[in-house]
């Protein structure tokens, strides 16, 4: 096959790297074997509970792989299990022998973090962390060898689809490791990321892609049209050779091939701009915390990536893509790569392809703008986190509900897409639920504690939504604040600032094993959980809000059934009083049955329903069938 597009520049630029660049396409790999299993999940994304893991906190099932291959000390290879910016020591083997607790917990995917070659260590002297978390890509067709092998993450997929589970596998597409730096601002021996050296963001009109040095500086780049969207093309973009427009960019000696695949080792692919404030033009052209921002409008890259992880979906016959960072990604970008992995993956009859975007914003109407103008068929629901923290930690009324769900209509298609956004209730940036209610709460009684927990599951298991658990919170887990502190490991840790925690229902400590599955959380969702697959209209049934409070707690909603033939209420009190409220159902419920909690089995009058319920409780209760209404 001859290769084309970026393959036949890389081949050319490389071609004293890789022999044989005429007959393969530049993202070709070793052949892999056919997967072992042939999976089971073909049923639709609405129908998940997802479990989220970093696989570097989750179990070790081998510590032969704990400093990924790497001579040296752990500025080196970046292993340091008493210190949590570093790898402390999980793998996919590990993850691979819990995958039983998984299903137990009633997940049905799993959202894998970042598991591809990470640089290990980034950072100057007193201020290196380390790549555990897996955003810092090096090497993007290979597994991370702290995390194992290409062997090992065919044994997980394998082992999770003979299960019944699905692999959303988390990918990067924004930037890569902190590789290059710029001569006007960076020591070589530094790294751009920390505030140690500042490399202030410079912009297109300031510093122009035909001028070296500004407006009035000496002429590059000669007949580059910029790239707006009708300049994004090949052959515009072969006249942006030279990267010198805004900094003089250089990659440090002994790093100048450290990226695969080769084509990312060309700092002409870069936006080479410096750092972004994350406002404005340098949220999408500036380097998120000094890691190498990619010129994404360049079509070279697109197609670059397109190969990348397509590539992933055929070894491993992926499920769908968590997809990092997409607000700092141009729109353009993202139509093309998103219909790309679907196609391919219904290409290899995988026709559920999931593909969620991290758009980290809490207002609905921006959310839903990433489904209208970027192409993303969903995106993780910010807007129902930041609800959920403001009822039930800031205490605001049942009211705030309504906004949200009423924006649900601006998503492309409407009401049926919102019933595809991933909810959560906190996550591995902003840090656990437990944690904020501990922080805003410290006198809060753990009793409190678990029920406002628990009822931040309730919500998302039952109202629309696909739910994301993010692992540890179903044992309890309390973080001491986001990003590091809220990565606690499953496995006994040496971690101070993990094992300190209170944790919620146990008196176990993140010092021991946290797999107990009769850990009281761990019950309470499998609960709710089992509920959610047991009947549809908690998963796919249209929502209908039915009463939110203007001043009080009580939050209820119906899900109907996918048939048309009943519904299931939901009621939620999200405050410490007990209370009895008549809520409006459909004329056709006339009797119900309980699922969870108190439920009355008659409504009094038509329409109206009265439910008595426990201070920070929820009732579930399904109607009978309308079809038996006479």
């Amino acid at each position: 096959m001859k290769p084309t597009g970026i393959s036949a520049l890389v081949c050319g630029v490389f071609a004293g790297l890789l022999a044989g660049c005429g007959s393969v396409p530049f993202s070709a790999v070793a052949e892999t074997p056919e997967p072992t299993v042939v999976p089971d999940v073909s049923r639709p994304a609405s129908d998940e509970i997802v479990y989220f893991v970093i696989p570097d906190r989750f179990e070790n099932g081998d510590p032969t792989n704990d400093k990924g291959g790497i001579e040296g000390d752990w500025q080196d290879h970046g292993y340091r299990p008493e210190h949590r910016a570093f790898y402390l020591g999980g793998d996919l083997k590990g993850l691979t022998s819990r995958l039983d607790y998984i299903k137990g917990l009633g997940a049905t995917a799993i959202w894998l973090g970042p598991i591809y070659q990470n640089k290990a260590v980034q950072g100057p002297p007193g201020l290196q962390t380390s790549g555990y978390h897996g955003y810092w890509i090096t090497d993007f067709m290979r597994v991370d060898a702290h995390l194992g092998e290409d062997a090992d993450m065919r044994a997980f997929v394998d082992g999770a689809h003979a299960r019944g589970l699905k692999v959303y596998l988390d990918i990067i597409t924004n930037h890569t490791a902190d590789v290059i730096l710029y001569r006007e601002c960076d020591d070589p021996d530094q790294q751009t990321w920390t505030e140690t050296y500042e490399c202030a963001y410079r912009s297109k009109a300031d510093f122009p892609w035909t001028t070296q040095g500004g407006p009035d500086g000496e002429a590059i780049n000669d007949g580059f049209m910029g790239d707006a969207e009708p300049f994004q093309t090949e052959e515009n973009f072969e006249r942006l050779n030279t990267p010198n427009y805004a900094y003089t960019p250089f990659i440090p000696e002994g790093e100048e091939d450290v990226k695969n695949p080769a084509w990312l080792n060309d700092l002409r692919y870069y936006h080479n701009r410096g750092h972004t404030t994350f406002e404005g033009e340098s949220s999408t052209y500036g380097d998120f915390a000094g890691l190498d921002d990619l010129m994404t409008e360049d079509p070279r890259v697109v197609d670059g990536f397109i190969d990348i992880y397509k590539d992933w979906i055929t070894r491993y016959r992926i499920d769908g893509f968590r997809i990092d960072t997409a607000k700092h990604v141009n729109p353009e970008f993202w139509r093309q790569f998103n219909s790309a992995m679907v196609d391919h993956a219904a290409s290899l009859d995988i026709d559920h392809f999931y593909v969620f975007g991290e758009a980290y914003d809490p207002d609905p109407g921006a959310l839903a703008r990433f489904t209208r103008v970027d192409g993303f068929p969903t995106v993780l629901d910010f807007a129902l986190q930041r609800v959920l923290q403001d009822v039930l930690v800031g205490g605001e009324p049942a009211a705030r509900f309504v906004p949200l769900f009423r924006a649900d209509d601006l998503w492309e298609g409407g009401a049926a897409s919102a019933r595809l956004a991933p909810t959560f209730t906190g996550n591995h940036d902003m840090g656990r639920f437990a944690g904020f209610l501990r922080a805003a709460h410290p006198e809060m009684p753990e009793s409190e504690l678990f029920d406002r927990v628990r009822l931040a599951h309730a919500a998302i298991l039952f109202a629309r939504g696909v739910p994301v658990i993010y692992y540890g919170d179903e044992q309890g887990f309390v973080s001491d604040g986001n990003d590091q502190k809220a990565r606690e490991t499953m496995f006994p840790g040496l971690v101070e600032e993990y094992n300190d925690n209170d944790l919620i229902g146990t008196d176990a400590t993140t010092a021991e094993s946290n797999f107990d599955a009769d850990h009281p959380m761990y019950r309470a969702i499998a609960e709710m959980a089992e509920l959610r697959t047991t009947h549809a209209a908690l998963r796919r049934g249209d929502q209908l809000v039915r009463l939110a409070e203007l001043d009080g707690g009580v939050f209820a909603f119906s899900r109907i059934d996918p048939e048309g033939d009943g519904e299931i209420l939901v009621v939620m009190n999200l405050r410490n009083e007990p209370r009895r409220v008549n809520i409006e159902v459909d004329a056709r419920s006339k009797a119900f049955e309980a699922l969870m909690g108190a439920c009355a089995k008659a409504v009094s009058v038509t329409g109206s329903y009265a439910v008595e319920i426990a201070p920070l409780d929820v009732a579930v209760c399904r109607s009978a069938p309308w079809s038996d209404v006479q």
